[in-house]
């Protein structure tokens, strides 16, 4: 059965696209700890991050940094904290989120709530700042 991620990727379930290419996808989570937290996922589904061949990896990584920087441009924070936890979705992802401080990227927080405008609007912005 395909992951949730494999279902976004394949236009089942919908979602906030920030980017994509010929083998990864941005989307911003809709459980965010932060405003502008984004998943980076490989297309291809694999469940965890290290069984991902050397290119494939490396490729997300710069994806991701694309990513990253274009989320930096758009909601002031002083870096973007990577997160890899590996255990929620059995589909290896990167979460990108802006922080401010070390707390700020503990998975036991609160998570943030947005509306449907509020959240496609913030993609729309990220989008426009993206460099690929």
């Amino acid at each position: 059965m395909a992951s949730i991620f494999s279902r976004i990727v394949n236009g089942e379930i919908p979602c906030y696209k920030i980017a994509e290419d010929d083998r990864y996808f941005a989307f911003l989570d809709i459980n965010p700890l932060a405003k502008g937290h984004t998943l980076v996922i490989p297309k291809k589904e694999t469940d965890y991050i290290f069984e991902l061949d050397d290119e494939l990896l490396a490729g997300m990584m710069v994806f991701a940094k694309k990513v990253a920087l274009a989320i930096e441009k758009t909601v002031p924070c002083k870096r973007i904290g990577i997160a890899v936890l590996g255990l929620e979705v059995p589909h290896a992802h990167i979460h990108l989120i802006p922080i401010n401080s070390l707390g700020d990227i503990n998975f036991s927080n609160p998570k943030l709530k947005f509306s449907s405008d509020e959240f496609s609007a913030l993609a729309g912005e990220i989008v426009k700042n993206l460099d690929l």
